[in-house]
């Protein structure tokens, strides 16, 4: 692909995004200063090339899978951000800090990411997922059709098992129409970000919502809430975890000299939140995750002892 051709597949699919129509070759035409009929050219080329496609025979061209991935991939080495993205950034910040217990935190998270997106907002809070905005998402122009919507519908039912099971890994995920593992044909974009939390050391939050839209104000956009969340969230179940472990200094009754475990009932932080109950998951050298080294490194500590913390 020329370079050309790629600021015509990157105007199509900014243009389409705004106007949800197909973007004809006179409009290009006057953006690049070049006549419509060198326009019909390119577009004939990145059509034969997979990239954008014709809906109709008298239409413009919308953007395919195929051309939205190029486009993705392009924007994952920019870095620049804009005024108005800075402005969204610090107004998600602020409703993410002082929001008080995480689910709280989380919940406000994804509320102002579907006020700033205007997309359908989602997150997984424990073993439950949490979804805002249902009717920004069906009232766009692309889900009038109810074969559609039951997609949309069939994807959000196996979305929370679908992430438990796959559990994505990158700090941000981007899934293109069929590209989506679930509801492959609903014509939607699920764009997911990582984030450890009390519950989980993979929390995700993101946004669901037509393959048309803004990737780069909505990628920017969920990649920092998940960053906001981990840089409130953990800091605050540190917190809230030694002052629970508080008091077993005052009323630990083992021998001074005896190391400490994190045994298979070893409580997390998911239990913490749930009123210190505790669950059997075990803590074995191969897995040792981050809440049962930190459960033990405190124990040790508070406890007054040297000896070191063993996983069992």
């Amino acid at each position: 692909m020329t370079d050309r051709q790629q600021q015509i597949l990157r105007s199509i699919i900014e243009q389409y995004a705004e106007v949800a129509s197909p973007v004809g070759s006179s409009l290009l035409a006057k953006l690049f200063g070049v006549s419509s009929a060198t326009i019909r050219a390119e577009m004939a080329e990145l059509e034969h090339l997979g990239y954008i496609a014709q809906p109709h025979t008298s239409a413009g061209r919308i953007p395919t899978d195929k051309g939205y991935r190029f486009y993705v991939n392009s924007l994952a080495e920019e870095s620049e951000r804009s005024a108005p993205e800075r402005h969204a950034e610090r107004a998600l910040t602020a409703r993410v800090h002082g929001a008080g217990l995480p689910e709280r935190t989380i919940r406000n998270a994804v509320d102002t990411l579907v006020e700033l997106t205007h997309n359908l907002g989602l997150a997984t809070i424990g073993n439950q997922l949490y979804i805002s905005g249902l009717s920004n998402l069906f009232g766009q122009p692309e889900f009038v059709h109810a074969a559609q919507v039951q997609q949309v519908a069939q994807l959000l039912d196996n979305l929370e098992p679908w992430l438990r099971e796959v559990a994505p890994n990158q700090p941000l995920n981007v899934y293109i129409g069929g590209e989506n593992p679930i509801g492959r044909t609903a014509g939607c974009s699920l764009i997911i970000s990582r984030f450890r939390s009390p519950y989980s050391d993979n929390s995700y939050i993101g946004v669901l919502g037509p393959t048309r839209q803004s990737y780069r104000d909505v990628m920017q956009l969920v990649r920092h809430a998940g960053q906001a969340l981990e840089e409130v969230l953990l800091p605050n179940s540190t917190k809230f975890l030694v002052s629970k472990i508080s008091n077993f200094r005052r009323s630990n009754s083992r021998s001074p000299t005896s190391p400490l475990r994190c045994s298979a009932n070893a409580p997390t932080p998911r239990t913490f939140a749930a009123g210190l109950k505790t669950r059997s998951r075990a803590c074995a050298p191969a897995r040792k995750p981050a809440w049962c080294a930190t459960s033990c490194q405190l124990l040790t500590i508070l406890s007054g002892r040297s000896s070191m913390c063993q996983l069992t």
